[in-house]
């Protein structure tokens, strides 16, 4: 008899941010697959297997998913944040549609989560309160020219801007491309939120202009909100609040 699949969201990092639908989907798991940092936030237990595996392996991970369903198991495929955003979900129906016809009848479902554009969203208040959109940053499955173009079009669309995956060791020279691209199209004074590591004891939020915002206030465990010309803040001791009003001009 065939198992099942559950592609679920971990939230940010907090474990208050887990949905009772994922953690229900845990408890009833025989197998979690993720990628080593998310599959280590779920407890060992009796009858559960973990397989942790390297970040650049998506479509082996779903692979291997499918395979241990259709074996019978009942796996619970992990990533921070929801798996529909820039993560495990598409991951798992690419290897759905490439593969034997039998995966298509597998009982699969993703389970939403928290994302990190949102969690650091509710920390500074509502800057993503009109319309915005999220672009990664990595060019690890896209070209440097999509990217930007992408941030090139959002800024002239004057989208509020969730960036995920700003800057790594390995590539630290695109956020700075995305911050001259922005500087380029907006010619203002926006505000840019830096929000590291939302929900967990090393949080931290810092709001700067765009003409102030710099490559290394970023890394990869800091996702970035850049506010539209609309976008407002209300400043008080600590870090400001910042909001997007709903209408526009």
């Amino acid at each position: 008899m065939s198992g099942s699949i559950a592609v679920a969201g971990l939230g940010p990092g907090d474990a208050a941010l887990v949905t009772p639908e994922v953690a229900t989907a845990l408890a009833d798991a025989t197998d979690v697959i993720g990628y080593i940092p998310y599959v280590a936030r779920v407890a060992a237990r009796p009858g559960l297997t973990l397989h942790a595996s390297d970040n650049r392996v998506e479509l082996d991970r779903a692979r291997h998913a499918l395979q241990l369903a259709m074996a019978g198991r009942h796996v619970v495929v992990v990533s921070s944040g929801d798996p529909g955003v820039f993560a495990m979900a598409a991951a798992v129906f690419e290897a759905v549609e490439h593969g034997p016809p039998a995966w298509r009848d597998l009982d699969i479902r993703v389970l939403p989560g928290i994302t990190a554009m949102l969690a650091a969203a509710a920390r500074a208040g509502a800057p993503l309160g009109h319309d915005f959109c999220a672009i990664n940053l990595s060019d690890n499955l896209k070209p440097q020219a999509v990217i930007d173009r992408r941030v090139r079009l959002a800024a002239e669309a004057d989208f509020a801007i969730a960036f995920y995956n700003p800057r790594s060791r390995s590539r630290p020279d695109g956020f700075g491309r995305a911050l001259g691209i922005l500087r380029d199209v907006c010619a203002d004074e926006r505000p840019v939120l830096f929000a590291r590591a939302v929900s967990t004891p090393e949080e931290t939020l810092h709001v700067v202009r765009l003409p102030d915002a710099r490559p290394e206030m970023a890394d990869m465990r800091t996702m970035v909100i850049v506010g539209s010309s609309a976008t407002r803040t209300i400043a008080r001791s600590g870090a400001p609040f910042l909001y997007t009003p709903r209408s526009a001009a």
